[in-house]
């Protein structure tokens, strides 16, 4: 049996295959070595583990922050470690993107969803990369940006009227309550992407749009105009892309590049490449 991992800053979602047909899905909390240890990677392995009553040939799993050689050596470690049947591969989650995306063609494959990414895919292999740099020095574009935004303009009393009461009603979160999120608990960047839920219900309105004119326009300009654009597709993944795939489109349309595929998640792709 194959184990296929899709795993973001928020959650991972996993697919036992045969190779023939699809098993059995399986959703846990995101799992990223870049903020996690062998200790809580472990503890989320195990939790999949518990739900498996087969044996595991093979593992492979593409995940936010298996950026570097040693974080991937982490990874592989932690799942043969939970998993001594198996070997294990572990990728970068844009890899993962790009094959999900792209197949085995040629083009531009990008994330959007808790943070963004973006390469340049040659039908096999990452080529090129703008660094993300993470949601507090980029992650153009992402639910983190957005919602850092967002948060901000709301304490700073910068929301329209009618926005700010609506968002009052809908969260019922007092500034120090936000604060103590945003700098004392953990993972502040899945907290400030979860306020995306909030700008789709409110897409509709001025601020919103506005909102996601400029943060979209920032993630071309960062990163996509830095690849060939002008001769490959570009193709998105994750929830931002999906949710909010008509602003991005019409931001691509302003830059001149061709959208491709939008996809809300890797899965379906990555069982495609792989089986």
């Amino acid at each position: 049996m194959t184990l296929i991992a899709d795993s973001g800053s928020t959650k991972t979602a996993w697919c036992i295959t045969d190779g023939r047909r699809h098993v059995r899905h399986l959703l846990t909390a995101g799992i990223n070595p870049f903020y996690m240890d062998k200790a809580g990677i472990t503890a989320e392995l195990q939790h999949v583990q518990a739900q498996l009553a087969c044996t595991v040939q093979r593992i492979y799993f593409y995940g936010a922050g298996v950026a570097s050689p040693d974080k991937a050596a982490l990874m592989k470690q932690c799942c043969e470690e939970l998993f001594p049947s198996a070997v294990a591969e572990a990728y970068t989650d844009l890899l993962g993107a790009a094959r999900a995306l792209c197949g085995t063609a040629p083009g531009m494959a990008g994330i959007l969803g808790t943070g963004s990414n973006s390469c340049f895919y040659d039908g096999r292999q990452i080529t090129d990369t703008v660094s993300p740099c993470g949601f507090i020095l980029g992650d153009e574009g992402s639910g983190a940006a957005l919602g850092k935004r967002f948060i901000a303009d709301f304490l700073k009393r910068r929301l329209p009227q009618d926005l700010h009461h609506a968002f009052c009603a809908h969260s019922r979160l007092g500034n120090d309550e936000i604060l103590e999120q945003v700098y004392r608990k953990p993972f502040p960047n899945r907290f400030l992407a979860s306020f995306t839920t909030f700008l789709h219900q409110h897409q509709t309105h001025e601020y919103v749009q506005d909102l996601l004119q400029k943060n979209f326009d920032s993630f071309f300009t960062s990163n996509i105009m830095y690849y060939d654009y002008a001769r490959y597709p570009l193709h998105l993944l994750g929830s931002v892309a999906y949710y909010f795939q008509d602003a991005i489109k019409a931001t691509a349309l302003r830059h001149n590049v061709s959208i491709g595929n939008i996809e809300k998640s890797a899965m379906p792709g990555l069982l495609h490449y792989h089986t």
